[in-house]
């Protein structure tokens, strides 16, 4: 069970503010602290600045929004990008993944039909399910088409 102050160590910080440390979990507290003073000022060309901050500054926003767990798993990235792509091939998956799920989806959306003992609540939560996995993959399907696959899903009765 995590305590009160543990909780507030973990939740959305500010990007303007140093992240304060309550003396529990150090690792997830020093690399916040090194982010936020790397995207603070340095001595150096206006360009060069610049760009250190913006790096440093989106380490930090890609860090503050990451969990314990999460952010156990990114620590070691060095770069915004880094952290981003790990981010989405940890979450989002390969294409080949990304491929074979989205082909799952449309088989259950194929395949969709109202069981005998289902209700139609839990046929249409299913079908939502379906829609909005798709819609997560960029696979959108025209609202006309949708209403005929959930009428067509229905039982004659």
């Amino acid at each position: 069970m995590i305590s009160t102050s543990e909780r507030n160590l973990y939740e959305s910080q500010s990007i303007t503010k140093p992240p304060y440390f309550n003396g529990d979990n150090y690792p997830y507290w020093k690399n916040h602290m090194r982010l936020f003073i790397k995207s603070n000022d340095y001595q150096m060309t206006d360009e060069d600045r610049r760009i250190l901050q913006n790096h440093g500054k989106a380490m930090h926003m890609l860090f503050c929004v990451l969990g314990p767990d999460e952010f156990a798993k990114m620590s070691s990235c060095t770069s915004a990008k880094e952290i981003w792509d790990k981010l989405e091939t940890t979450y989002e998956s390969t294409n080949d993944v990304k491929e074979t799920k989205i082909g799952l989806l449309n088989l259950s959306y194929e395949n969709l039909k109202m069981e005998t003992n289902e209700d139609i609540t839990k046929m249409f939560d299913q079908f939502s399910v379906i829609v909005n996995g798709l819609k997560g993959f960029r696979e959108v399907t025209a609202e006309e088409k949708l209403v005929r696959k959930l009428i067509y899903s229905l039982p004659e009765s």
